[in-house]
């Protein structure tokens, strides 16, 4: 029996105990043997993260998809699992260690503060799953992975290990993003561009061989600099190579201010003659455009800046070569002082000596670590990296040759152009949690990898024996007492950045490098849903590791979505306050309401504007449709064994059959491509237009009327209907539907496993051998995404029916929309009649003329040759029905009324229209508010356009 009100929290519970239970998500079921497999894996989130708007989309989407799937009979594998996230979870735990006046990681040391991070995770790193599984995920959960488990770690070691091997990773010394607060590099996705309003400072700097005067141009060349304090490590000057001002000084030399050395003025297209002076300052070890410049003109890396952010320029080698004599002493009053010190000051000692030009007010974007905050310094220090242009080459042709495919598909330019772009990929962290490079030291720094230490220690004792720094019997000391070999090697304290081993993610999880049958049976995977802000950092790698490992791409379908954003388009950010907690709206209104809301919204390449009225309203959709099925229990439908709906006789009832294989089509075909909000939209308009509210009001009156044969079969139809609903809104609203079909379908066996309206059909032989053949005869099982186009579309269909349904629906539909536009009240009746019918009209207005009657509130139903004069002609279907109004209403009232509408509506399109067109108004105002005036204006014009056409009707009534 179905409850009276709809309670969502109470159906999600129960229904996540009962899929747990009845193991529905399994991966490898037995009765999907020899199903043919699907394979996602779940972008990790963060162990330390808490589910987010962003979560709540791209889950849900993969959910669709997966229960979609396993409904059309696939082995579906959703790999879930999260990912360590070395900064975010050091930060945490340490965090906590200082909240708790306990001794920091330095004190603890590297053993036991590590111990600390896994008891936190033990605790803590649950609570993002057991959130997702609040979203109705329906991963395989009992192979939940992290991507620090022993398994995992060993595809990492390996990985390295070979990579290393073949030259692909190496040691190297260059420009990093270096967190100054964290003290380690960080990655592009964790700096943050954040505008600031600071100067910028024009410098003039001495021409050698021409006497300095801040009065005479041509003793100088001006620069232009937002960072004054690394000018110490300037080691040349840039100008264009086509600029007539500087084209006799380039070869030349300026001299440093203050510092005195001698640098070179280089010809360089990275100079723009267009902006300030056309000269522009180069430090090679303090700026990624200065690091690319120096490479081409062979100018010195000068680092002036250490781990911390202060001067560093005490027995700094670099910086003190070359010095004219007398500057040791500037090096001792600006060693260790802070960045932001030393700026004021060099600015201050560059003016008392006519080195500043001018100071102009300028805002730029500086770059923060997005956990520290604190200004990120590129910083010349030696790490690992990834030969990221050699692997990058077969996932570019990949891509090319639609191995690999995105939706939509013009982020495959986006993904193009990072990856015939690409630089190294600085893969090393100066942290304690993570996957701790497997290299080791010899005493002279050689370098060591190995996937143990014991095979380390093999490699080196052999290879310092042999370099006779050991004797051999050493040697064998060494190898068989530890202590003995104490500090002869030592390993390399740095960890892995975690999208080295994210990139793993979809093989590493199956059990490779072992032997494991899952890898044959589901790698490569069918689709990967993920934001467009990793196609680089996750996306493009995962390309790379999968095609150099795994000799085949790691999956079919690339899908990005867009982002979630606030109902007036802003992006969500807590300074903001404008942060949407999906948890909250799931308290609220129910995990199926956000999930409809999300899916509905996500149209593709387009962001979503996220209203809390937008989830209230599919709350309520949810709650019709729960109605709907508690007014079929009341009366008694249901499906009868043997029922076959391809077999009705009532026109109404062959109408729902062929609304609902037409439905069916748009919702499978729409999921299938990606089109998720398409798919959701006929759901939507099926359940709550079609079935809610006209096929159970026009089976009401058979319903509530003596018992017939066409009641018998009305009652098992509106079941039927019921039940083909179920089976399609159930991967957008799972719970509902599942604890719906688990009370009034009276089927064996969950909703989650059943078969999808539309199934797969079998290929022929000869398709088979086709894709045998394209799948190459190396491959195990015929790749799955090659067999979804495939399907037997020779489903129901009565165009008849549809016909005659149609024409009720469209002629009340009208009426409908007239009465409203006019004002007609809802007591007043109104008289239809039918011009020059056709002979099905004659016919099929008797049968319908009590339902259309009721339903558009008329008072009697006639048919003439010519519409009556002051009637409203309405078209519909091709023929025409009039609405006599001479008498029921007040025409010159209502045609002022709509007049001063029309004005209203013009008013606002002009005062939306003027805000458009002014071009400041446009450049300055924030995004989202700039898009609401061009819906505002939309939206205007469109309401004019409707007032307009009932206008127009007004004048027929006349």
């Amino acid at each position: 029996m179905i409850e009276k009100n709809y309670q969502p929290a109470d159906i999600e519970a129960r229904m996540s105990v009962v899929w747990e239970d009845s193991l529905a998500f399994k991966a490898g079921r037995p009765d999907r043997r020899d199903a043919v497999p699907f394979t996602i894996v779940i972008p990790p989130p963060n162990v330390t993260g808490s589910l987010h708007m962003g979560h709540a989309l791209n889950n849900t989407l993969q959910d669709i998809l997966c229960r979609f799937e396993r409904m059309r009979g696939r082995d579906v594998l959703w790999q879930p699992g999260t990912d360590h996230a070395g900064i975010a979870t050091q930060m945490v735990v340490e965090r906590q260690l200082t909240e708790r006046k306990q001794p920091g990681r330095r004190e603890m040391g590297r053993e036991k503060f590590l111990e600390r991070v896994w008891q936190w995770k033990a605790e803590s790193g649950d609570t993002i799953i057991n959130q997702l599984k609040r979203l109705g995920a329906s991963c395989d959960w009992s192979r939940e992975r992290f991507t620090m488990d022993e398994g995992l770690s060993k595809a990492v070691v390996k990985v390295f290990v070979e990579l290393h091997r073949d030259g692909l990773i190496y040691k190297d010394k260059r420009l990093v993003n270096w967190d100054t607060k964290l003290l380690t590099a960080i990655s592009d996705l964790e700096v943050q561009q954040t505008e600031v309003k600071g100067h910028l400072w024009y410098l003039r700097y001495p021409i050698e061989g021409r006497t300095f005067s801040p009065e005479d141009p041509s003793s100088f060349i001006v620069v232009a600099t937002t960072r004054p304090e690394t000018m110490l490590g300037d080691t040349g000057v840039a100008v264009h190579p086509e600029d007539e001002r500087y084209l006799k000084l380039v070869g030349k030399n300026v001299i440093l201010p203050l510092v005195g050395r001698k640098i070179a003025i280089v010809a360089d297209d990275y100079s723009d003659p267009e902006k300030g002076s056309g000269a522009v300052k180069i430090t090679p070890a303090h700026d990624f455009n200065d690091f690319e410049v120096g490479n081409r003109h062979g100018l010195a890396r000068i680092s002036v800046i250490d781990r911390e952010g202060c001067l560093d320029l005490v027995d700094n080698e670099d910086y003190l070569r070359d010095l004219p004599e007398g500057t040791a002493q500037f090096a001792e009053e600006f060693h260790k002082v802070d960045r932001f010190v030393a700026r004021k000051r060099i600015v201050e000692r560059l003016e008392s000596f006519g080195f500043i030009e001018r100071i102009e007010p300028h805002t730029h974007m500086v770059p923060h670590g997005d956990r520290s905050n604190s200004v990120i310094e590129p910083y010349l220090t030696d790490q690992w990296y990834v030969d990221a242009k050699t692997l990058a080459k077969p996932a570019i042709a990949a891509v090319r040759s639609g191995e690999t495919n995105f939706v939509p598909k013009n982020w495959e330019k986006t993904y193009f152009e990072w990856m015939e772009n690409i630089q190294p990929w600085c893969i090393s962290r100066q942290l304690w949690w993570g996957h701790q490079i497997p290299a080791w030291y010899g005493p002279d720094g050689k370098v060591f990898v190995a996937e143990t230490e014991e095979e380390a220690v093999s490699h080196a004792l052999g290879y310092y024996v042999e370099q006779e720094v050991i004797t051999a019997e050493q040697g064998r000391e060494m190898a068989l007492d530890r202590n003995k070999r104490e500090g002869f090697i030592t390993r390399d304290e740095d960890v892995l950045d975690t999208w080295f081993s994210s990139a793993l993610w979809p093989f590493s999880t199956l059990g490779w490098p072992a032997d494991a049958p899952e890898v044959q049976r589901y790698y490569p995977t069918n689709a990967l849903v993920t934001g467009f802000d990793i196609i680089f950092f996750w996306v493009a790698r995962m390309m790379m590791m999968g095609l150099h490992f795994m000799k085949e791409v790691p999956f079919s379908t690339v899908y990005i979505h867009a982002l979630v954003r606030d109902e007036k388009g802003a992006k969500m950010s807590k300074s903001k306050g404008n942060v949407i907690d999906p948890l909250n709206l799931i308290d609220e209104y129910g995990a199926d309401a956000l999930r409809f809301t999300l899916a509905a919204m996500a149209a593709q390449g387009r962001d979503i504007k996220l209203a809390t009225s937008r989830v209230e309203g599919y709350r309520n959709f949810a709650t019709k449709l729960w109605n709907a099925s508690r007014f079929a229990e009341m009366n008694h439908c249901a499906v009868p064994d043997g029922f076959e709906p391809a077999k009705v006789k009532e026109t109404l009832n062959r109408w729902i059959a062929h609304e609902s294989a037409h439905t069916t089509r748009e919702v499978t075909e729409a999921i299938e491509a990606y089109r998720f909000n398409d798919a959701a939209g006929a759901i939507y308009r099926f359940v709550w237009n079609v079935y809610c509210d006209w096929y159970v009001e026009l089976a009401k009156p058979v319903l509530l009327g003596p018992d017939s044969p066409a009641k018998d079969e009305t009652r098992a139809m509106v079941a039927w209907a019921r039940d083909e609903i179920l089976k399609l809104l159930h991967p957008f609203m799972p719970f509902i539907t599942e604890e719906l079909w688990e009370v009034t379908a009276k089927r064996d066996g969950l909703l989650a496993l059943a078969q999808w309206p539309l199934k797969p059909a079998e290929p022929t032989p000869e398709q088979l051998a086709m894709l045998a053949a394209a799948a190459g005869p190396t491959d195990p099982l015929v790749s799955p995404m090659l067999i979804m186009p495939i399907f037997d579309h020779a489903d129901f269909t009565d165009p008849a029916a549809e016909a005659e349904i149609g024409w009720v629906i469209d002629l009340v539909t009208q009426i409908r929309s007239v009465r409203a536009e006019m004002n007609i009240p809802p007591a007043t009746l109104t008289a239809l009649v039918l011009v020059g019918a056709s002979t099905e009209t004659s016919e099929r207005a008797p049968r319908w003329a009590e339902i259309v009657k009721r339903m558009a509130r008329l008072s009697d139903i006639s048919f003439a040759d010519r519409a009556p004069d002051g009637a409203v002609q309405l078209l519909v279907r091709g023929e025409v029905a009039a609405l006599p109004l001479k008498g029921v209403i007040d025409v010159a009232a209502e045609r002022a009324r709509l007049d001063k509408e029309i004005g209203k509506a013009d008013a606002d399109i002009k005062r939306a229209e003027a805000k458009l067109a002014n071009e400041k108004f446009v450049a300055n105002a924030a995004e989202e508010v700039v898009e609401e005036e061009r819906e505002k204006r939309e939206a205007a014009l469109a309401r004019k356009a409707k007032l307009l056409e009932a206008l127009e009707r007004l004048k027929q009534a006349s």
